[in-house]
């Protein structure tokens, strides 16, 4: 088997004058921004680092020109079966996918659930193109949640936009539908959320819990019944976050079945959640936004989908009675 069809496309970069000198181990630390442990992966790899196309230790000093490169192995998920889904593809290139996730299916296989997931569509579509990657979701999306998911084609890229995640610096934002009108109209929430220890797979703002923040605007309200459209932005990312988090100001999301109204306003008010909530299947909830820096190219992109047809007619149904 050829070098082409073992790795992926090599990740270069080319010393500069001032580098001259420089330990390979501190080029590929920090130019290349090579983690520890994918460091410690391509020592093992016969091409994994080379210098002007020759493997070399990393403990060589290099010189101004030389061209640096690392090569990943091609990988495939094995432990996922391919199984043709319709999806939507936003954006795609050899190092990353951006796909329109629909309300309704699981982004990764879990107990229980092997197939019918969005991993299952993605492996085979690869398979159907002759391409070999590992499915690396960057992050994950709710089942009931639709919008923007970023998947990685290889443990580089992933690392690097884990990276950008946990340094605040990828713009996630979302469009949520709610019961009542938020007071004041915009503003952050600051919540710590953790675990409810009478029910361990539900989500409660308690003092002791993880520090939350999530930002929020409206953009539409709605009087009869009363209602807003919300757009969102995370600084944290707990689990259920935004779900957890509207319900504590009392606007849960319209379709919610674990977080609805702490407490009963009016029975009136009751009447009215429970046929916006009937209209809906899942929550109301849309990852509408994504942006990032790409890895490779260094360029701040954007990725954008529209609102699924279910929220769409919700929105229009809405604004029927918009104030």
């Amino acid at each position: 088997m050829t070098t082409e069809t073992q790795y992926y496309e090599p990740i270069t970069y080319i010393v500069p004058p001032s580098e001259e000198g420089m330990l390979l181990k501190t080029i590929l630390s920090n130019r290349l921004m090579v983690s520890r442990k994918l460091m410690s992966r391509l020592k093992l790899t016969e091409h994994g680092i080379t210098v002007n196309g020759e493997r070399r230790y990393i403990s060589v000093r290099v010189q101004a020109g030389d061209c640096v490169q690392i090569r990943m192995e091609q990988e495939q998920s094995d432990d996922i079966l391919p199984q043709p889904i319709d999806f939507t593809i936003i954006y795609e290139d050899e190092h990353l996918l951006v796909v329109h996730k629909e309300p309704g299916i699981i982004v990764h296989p879990t107990h229980g659930h092997y197939m019918n997931t969005l991993a299952n569509g993605v492996v085979h579509y690869w398979q159907q193109q002759g391409w070999n990657y590992r499915f690396r979701p960057v992050h994950r999306l709710d089942q009931e949640t639709s919008g923007v998911l970023a998947i990685a084609k290889n443990p580089y890229i992933h690392q690097h936009i884990s990276e950008q995640m946990i340094a605040g610096q990828v713009d996630k934002q979302y469009l949520a539908f709610v019961h009542g009108i938020p007071d004041p109209q915009y503003g952050t929430i600051e919540g710590p959320i953790d675990r409810d220890p009478e029910s361990p797979h539900v989500r409660i703002v308690t003092p002791t819990g993880y520090a939350s923040t999530t930002h929020y605007t409206t953009l539409e309200s709605y009087k009869s019944p009363a209602g807003a459209k919300i757009q969102l932005k995370l600084e944290t990312g707990r689990t259920h976050q935004i779900r957890v988090h509207m319900q504590s100001i009392g606007c849960p999301l319209i379709g919610d079945k674990m977080y609805k109204f702490l407490v009963l306003v009016d029975e009136d008010t009751d009447v009215k959640a429970k046929a916006l909530d009937a209209r809906m299947d899942r929550h109301a909830l849309h990852a509408w936004k994504l942006g990032l820096t790409h890895p490779i190219t260094k360029q701040w992109m954007e990725f954008t989908a529209e609102l699924p047809n279910d929220l769409q007619q919700l929105q229009d149904a809405m604004q029927n009675e918009l104030t």
